[in-house]
């Protein structure tokens, strides 16, 4: 009887809450409109664009991230190739951490997941595919200033029939680490709201692990079945050690059984993927469903979960796994990732989604791409269809931002940054290119666009806590953390947006620790 009387308290709250949006149909508006993108397709693009294959030398992978030829090229590789990337759980643990009184390892931060973290400006397309924007400001370090490429998919439909059905396969940690507060409770809550909101021709299949893994629901539609799926989750509890190998491969079987042609089938795992029993190489695993992941299109979404966090090896698998991983330390959190990352996750409008950013050797000396150490591509695969690259989909924005030192004098063509992907349906590639001249550069970081400054700050953030003081910064200039807290205090005021605000306390906890 207490169970059900939760349920009615739960159904009340999603009523309440229901105007916010479904879960899979988007909880917020698109982002603002750009107010300076240059963007055409690739085929038609002027200036510099994006060599074929057989020219340039590019950024190989396996290459270490510390490696000087990574950090300047030298000046007749000219190009920088990589997947794109969503992933934002870097940024979510590294806060967690800080809020916890500790200085997080600087193993764990990766750029891009702190910049791509933040709600952007950029234009968004109509259909399928990206827009692209190009700008940039100078620096207070001579001749050097920061690029950002910014690759936008279209909005999130806010209609519930806008989408295909959902088939997801949620692979559940029950481990004994999982039953610290902020795990396996805020997963069966989030999970529970979850199923209040998706609809009647949605499919819930529930995976559980520890020292074995066990499918407790097979793939189940909603329709007359909520109760079931609420007493699957609702029965979770925590024991034994963490089996995550054993989960995952469960997770894919159960997926690939449950398999709806027509549906958007996806693989959730919600883990602090802090493996210690059975297999744990991210590679081994993904080896043994790879078949899964590439002959069904079965995809990897991870949601980390603990104050300790396996980052690495739930980073690995969701990169492995042609997915996302994502990091909850509350229920604001949770609502956030539940409510609008997920989504975009569901549906895909791009496939083997790959950046590649021409910088003309006229007026570039030298350039750092900052971030996306795992990500990079041999430019020579840029336009070969069969190498891997990103999926993405609609409401995403994917940022990448560039350190480039002009040659003294130059003015004219600096760049051009050219996206391609498959058509998740018939794979069908596409490009799109955007330019960016000299004249266009902002004359400070400082006094660009707000949402370009929050870039910055985000990632000179980064920076401070991968690097610390001692060693080289990617970065030119680098900041105080005194001063860009107070810069991102005075930014979430013009903003009027939260996460600025959170990220300014952020940065001053980071602050604190460091006296």
């Amino acid at each position: 009887m207490e169970r059900h009387r939760i349920r009615r308290l739960r159904a009340a709250l999603v009523a309440l809450t229901a105007t916010g949006g479904l879960l899979l149909t988007g909880c917020g508006a698109s982002g603002d409109s750009d107010r300076g993108s240059s963007s055409d397709r690739a085929d038609g693009a002027t200036g510099f664009p994006a060599p074929g294959p057989d020219r340039g030398t590019g950024e190989q992978d396996g290459d270490s991230p510390d490696d000087e030829s990574r950090e300047v090229a030298p000046s007749p590789d000219h190009l920088s190739t990589f997947a794109l990337d969503v992933d934002t759980a870097s940024y979510g643990y590294a806060r967690r951490t800080l809020a916890d009184g500790q200085r997080p390892d600087p193993s764990t931060i990766r750029p891009e997941e702190f910049v791509n973290s933040f709600r952007q400006d950029y234009e968004r397309p109509d259909g399928n595919g990206f827009s692209v924007t190009v700008d940039g400001a100078r620096t207070d370090d001579e001749d050097w200033s920061l690029v950002r490429v910014g690759l936008a998919t279209r909005g999130t439909s806010q209609r519930p029939d806008d989408r295909p059905p959902a088939a997801l396969t949620f692979v559940i940690d029950i481990s004994g680490s999982m039953a610290e507060p902020g795990r396996l409770d805020l997963a069966q809550e989030s999970l529970g709201v979850m199923t209040d909101r998706l609809r009647d021709d949605d499919s819930v299949a529930i995976v559980t692990f520890s020292d074995q893994a066990k499918t407790v629901l097979p793939m189940t539609r909603l329709g007359g079945n909520r109760d079931e799926i609420h007493d699957a989750v609702d029965d979770l509890e925590p024991t034994f050690s963490t089996n995550l190998g054993a989960g995952v491969e469960t997770g894919y079987a159960t997926a690939v059984e449950g398999r709806r042609e027509g549906a958007t089938n996806r693989v959730v795992l919600v883990s602090d993927a802090l493996a210690n029993d059975g297999d744990t190489d991210a590679d081994s695993i993904l080896e043994r469903i790879d078949g899964a992941r590439r002959e069904h299109g079965i995809t990897l979404f991870g949601v980390g979960v603990g104050s300790d966090y396996g980052d690495a090896l739930m980073e690995r698998l969701a990169d492995k796994g042609d997915g996302h991983t994502v990091y909850v330390s509350g229920a604001d959190d949770a609502e956030k990732v539940f409510c609008e990352q997920l989504p975009r996750n569901i549906d895909l409008t791009a496939r083997d989604a790959k950046a590649q950013v021409a910088f003309d050797p006229e007026t570039v000396a030298d350039f750092r791409l900052i971030g996306y150490d795992n990500r990079r591509v041999a430019d020579d695969d840029f336009r070969d269809d069969r190498v891997d690259g990103g999926e993405v989909g609609p409401g995403h924005t994917v940022t990448a931002l560039y350190a480039v030192r002009t040659r003294q004098g130059a003015d004219g063509h600096l760049a051009t940054a050219t996206v391609r992907w498959q058509d998740p349906e018939t794979r069908t590639p596409h490009e799109e290119s955007g330019q960016l001249e000299s004249d266009s550069l902002d004359h400070s970081v400082w006094s660009a666009s707000p949402r370009f400054q929050v870039t910055a700050v985000a990632a000179y953030f980064a920076d401070a806590l991968r690097r610390g003081d001692d060693r080289w910064a990617a970065l030119p200039d680098a900041r105080p953390l005194d001063e860009l807290a107070g810069r991102a205090d005075d930014l979430a005021d013009t903003t009027e947006d939260r996460a600025v605000r959170e990220l300014a306390d952020t940065i001053r906890r980071a602050r604190h620790l460091a006296d």
